[in-house]
């Protein structure tokens, strides 16, 4: 029995299974062996602050203080690291770029760049492909899996408890708790917090709660090798001006994706035939890279509604059931704004004041709104 029930450990699960474990019992409930097996796993691995919606971007410039200067002992090393990101514009492109220099954040501002100078930042890049081009240098690598796995560490070390291969069969409400039966065991929560990702809706009709029209969309990438005369490692990611294609370096090898965005049912994603040969098409033509083997290829689902905006706060119609759903791609980078979010939500029933601050008011993401 646990003042906090949980269900799902990706990021969203974890991460505010860690805050709420600052304040209460919590069980942290996963259907999978391990936690962090779909989409948290197969991420791009990248912050981007100018990447998203209005409401997306002020929520991740919230995160940018704990992903750079996480809490002391929180973190093995930095969860950060300087990678930029290089957005080119063919011939006939170069208007768009003048909108993303325009609408960057101050504190993450971008460059105008010659296609020399992006050519000579990115030589693997063909040079007709780019007639200009735009700079980011605050884009940075994100460790996603010391991120999660550092979350976890701190959750179980506040007394919180993870139960892994614990597939939610029922939900239902009793004497003022939540019994969820995940198959042979009852868990029981006094508040249940919905971070079940592409499966968030069936969870909340589970529990007899309006569903939110999520809709998964699954994403696919990627790995070839890249010539050996290229220092790989140090080069920027690459997207392309009206597209959402993108590459980057990884591991000494390049990571790729034509940017698919296919709805599909929540699923064990797995990568189709046609994404993969478009990923590689488009790597080749936009690259010096012949792609003669992929050495590796995933997919993973993105989930949104039709706002794009994330879907945090209280049900509503249903006593004590919280959701945190939606992250759409953004859910590394928004994690721990929206960890501390709920937690203030949940103790408080409010926002915290940066939210407030950076124009994110509590209708922008609430359940209520769809």
């Amino acid at each position: 029995m646990y003042d906090y029930a949980v269900i799902g450990a990706g990021i969203a699960g974890a991460s505010v299974a860690f805050e709420l474990a600052q304040i209460g019992s919590v069980a942290l409930i996963e259907a999978e062996s391990r936690a962090g097996y779909h989409s948290t796993g197969r991420s791009a691995a990248l912050f981007t602050p100018n990447y998203g919606s209005a409401v997306v971007r002020a929520i991740n410039a919230g995160s940018s203080p704990f992903l750079r200067d996480p809490p002391s002992g929180f973190a093995n090393h930095p969860l950060l690291t300087p990678r930029g990101l290089l957005t080119i514009a063919g011939p006939g492109q170069e208007a768009c770029l003048d909108t993303i220099v325009a609408t960057a954040a101050d504190e993450a501002p971008v460059h105008h760049f010659s296609a020399t100078k992006a050519l000579a930042l990115v030589p693997l890049l063909r040079p007709e492909v780019v007639a200009a081009a735009a700079y980011e240098p605050g884009v940075m690598d994100i460790d996603v899996d010391a991120l999660h796995q550092a979350y976890l560490r701190g959750f179980k070390s506040l007394g919180g408890q993870l139960f892994c291969n614990a597939r939610v069969r029922t939900i239902v409400r009793h004497a003022g708790q939540w019994d969820i039966d995940v198959g042979g065991s009852t868990i029981q929560g006094t508040i249940v917090i919905n971070a079940a990702g592409a499966w968030a809706d069936q969870i909340g009709a589970m529990a007899g709660a309006r569903t939110l029209g999520l809709v998964p969309k699954r994403r696919s990438a990627i790995v070839a090798d890249a010539p050996v005369d290229i220092k790989i490692n140090s080069l920027s990611a690459v997207d392309m001006a009206g597209s959402e294609a993108y590459f980057k370096p990884e591991a000494g090898r390049i990571m790729a994706s034509f940017g698919d965005e296919t709805p599909t049912d929540p699923q064990d994603a797995q990568p189709e035939e046609l994404d993969i040969a478009l990923a590689a098409d488009w790597l080749q033509r936009h690259t010096i890279i012949d792609v003669r083997r992929i050495e590796h290829s995933w997919a993973g689902l993105r989930t949104f509604v039709s706002d794009g905006a994330p879907v945090v706060g209280f049900d509503g119609a249903l006593d004590d059931f919280f959701w945190l759903a939606a992250q759409g791609g953004y859910g590394i980078m928004m994690g721990p704004a929206l960890a501390k979010a709920s937690r203030s939500l949940i103790q408080h029933n409010r926002l915290p004041d940066d939210f407030e601050k950076r124009g994110v008011s509590q209708s922008a993401i609430s359940p209520a709104r769809l």
